[in-house]
């Protein structure tokens, strides 16, 4: 195919850290980020934890002249915290929702309440088509004991069929966001292996940013990223990238408790070679291992949870039946203290309510965790038969006319 002239674009990722009223000095940081983007610089802003409606509105407000065009993502309770704003036009814009993310009742870590998501901005740059994609996976907050983990890798696994099913049609493609992965994690690692995408920070050969290699990022390390693949009409390179470096000068706090990511994507008509397939087999694999273990985990859960209301409903059964004896034996007082009876009564009713909403969740979350793993599962064995050359015949069955045998080469019904 032949070079055509390359577009420069430069992209700009950002955890806001946007909760209103908990997050510190929320209001200046957002009036600090709208000041940087109005300079224009960049053509593209990928937003998250923009939790707060007004503030993306008065985001858009600020960057009405340098970034004409912005769509704000709404999902969940308190949103899905995701907005876009571009000097390019947008002409469609789609959100999916992920179908695991946490449990309501780890509320102090609040991600449940959140409606975290993907969301899909289709632009128009030049002559090309681009899928931008921006997203916020769910949190890591102990590494060594990670109950999130499934969820964690089921929404990466979501993710990348997401960009995989909508981006047929577009010659570049573009995702941004806090995907709460170390680079090296399985989940990670499943997204750029069966997407074909590119990490900026490793294809870049100029860096601006700390001495230290993951000096820029969030306690030395790196969970948030900018993500590119081309087409085959279109390949995209990155010139460089920059991040911001802790507090900025004359403000005595940073924009966010993470750091800002800005790369300059340079786009040409080159074709892409497939990811390899063993490889891509290995990393499915495992991450179908990991699933699986959440999975004996949430029925191990939903176990427990139906024993435990089992037992709360005996509890009351034994507790109505010793309220009935003086019912049934004229005379006969009750053996107990009324006050008793109705604090048992309130337990045993707390036990089954409580035990009856664990159950309907973590069925919902096996049903998640099932389909998840039924998908890898297909998935795996279509990449197996690839490798192995293996064709498989969809020609529909014929039946022979009426009165007549079947012949030796037909196929059998």
């Amino acid at each position: 195919m032949a070079n055509s002239s390359a577009v420069a674009v430069q992209v700009f990722s950002l955890n806001c850290w946007g909760i209103r009223y908990l997050s510190k000095q929320c209001a200046q940081r957002f009036a600090m980020i709208g000041d940087m983007l109005s300079n224009g610089e960049h053509d593209i802003v990928l937003l998250q934890e923009v939790w707060s409606e007004k503030d993306f509105l008065g985001l858009k407000k600020k960057l009405a002249f340098s970034h004409p065009h912005s769509h704000y993502f709404k999902s969940g309770v308190i949103g899905s915290g995701l907005a876009i704003f571009c000097k390019y036009r947008i002409h469609d814009t789609f959100l999916y929702r992920y179908s695991l993310n946490g449990y309501p009742y780890m509320a102090h870590h609040g991600d449940w309440f959140g409606g975290k998501a993907v969301g899909l901005a289709i632009i128009q740059i030049g002559n090309l088509t681009a899928n931008v994609y921006v997203t916020h996976l769910h949190a890591e907050y102990c590494r060594e004991k990670d109950s999130y983990l499934p969820h964690r890798i089921v929404q990466a696994w979501e993710l990348q069929q997401f960009i995989r099913h909508t981006s047929a049609g577009a010659d570049a493609v573009i995702v941004g966001g806090d995907l709460n992965m170390h680079p090296q994690d399985l989940g990670s690692r499943l997204l750029r292996s069966y997407t074909g995408l590119r990490d900026a920070y490793l294809e870049t050969s100029q860096f601006d940013g700390c001495e230290d290699e993951l000096g820029p990022f969030e306690k030395g390390i790196r969970i948030d990223y900018i993500l590119f693949k081309g087409s085959a009409k279109a390949e995209i390179h990155c010139d460089w990238m920059s991040t911001t470096k802790g507090s900025i000068p004359e403000k005595p706090f940073p924009y966010s408790d993470h750091e800002a990511l800005t790369v300059e994507l340079r786009v040409k008509a080159l074709r892409l070679q497939d990811p390899a397939l063993g490889h891509l087999v290995d990393i499915l694999t495992e991450a179908r291992t990991e699933v699986k273990v959440g999975l004996h985990c949430a029925e191990r859960m939903r176990y427990t949870a139906t024993r435990t209301g089992i037992m709360g409903l005996a509890l009351l059964i034994l507790e109505l039946a010793i309220a009935a004896v003086p019912w049934l034996a004229l005379g006969a007082e009750q053996p107990f203290p009324r006050t008793s009876f109705y604090l048992l009564a309130t337990l045993c009713c707390t036990i089954l309510i409580t035990t009856f909403l664990l159950y309907i969740f973590y069925t919902m979350e096996l049903k998640s965790l099932q389909g998840a793993e039924d998908q890898m599962r297909l998935a795996v064995g279509s990449l197996q038969e690839r490798l192995r050359g293996v064709t498989v015949d969809h020609t529909p069955l014929r039946k022979p006319p009426e009165g007549e045998e079947p012949g030796a080469f037909d196929k059998e019904e």
